[in-house]
């Protein structure tokens, strides 16, 4: 399970926009073998991160409150980011490659990563209305 600080910053029907508190990164940057990535962060995100997370304890503006990512989402959102336009782009190159040498190569890894990008595309959507992968206001 993943969580961070926010605050309050507006809210919108049943949903509050959270401004992220703390420093780039999870909570586990500054621990030792934490990955160190609000340093990165910091180089790359300068203004300051905002979402949109449901709001059933009626959270005001200017409340701090703690966001909670269940566990396995993140890991399950970055394997479909990074891990499968990356495999569908080497399928794609490697197919083009034996079919017509270096230049079927370079389209089949256009094309498997036009397919890599529709699957993320698709996966989101699947995935956008499920309340079990959205970040919560823990109460």
């Amino acid at each position: 399970m993943s969580e961070t600080w926010g605050t309050v910053v507006a809210l919108d029907g049943g949903q509050a926009t959270v401004r992220i508190d703390d420093d780039t990164g999870c909570g586990r940057c500054r621990q030792p073998g934490g990955c160190g990535g609000h340093q990165a962060g910091r180089l790359f995100c300068q203004t300051p991160r905002t979402f949109s997370v449901p709001n059933p304890d009626r959270r005001q503006p200017g409340d701090r409150v703690q966001i909670v990512l269940a566990g396995g989402s993140l890991g399950r959102s970055a394997l479909h980011a990074y891990v499968q336009p990356l495999l569908a782009l080497l399928a794609g190159a490697l197919s083009g490659s034996a079919i017509a040498g270096e230049a079927g190569a370079i389209g089949g890894a256009i094309a498997g990563l036009l397919l890599g990008w529709l699957l993320l595309r698709r996966a989101q959507s699947r995935w956008q209305n499920e309340r079990r992968l959205q970040p919560t206001i823990r109460s």
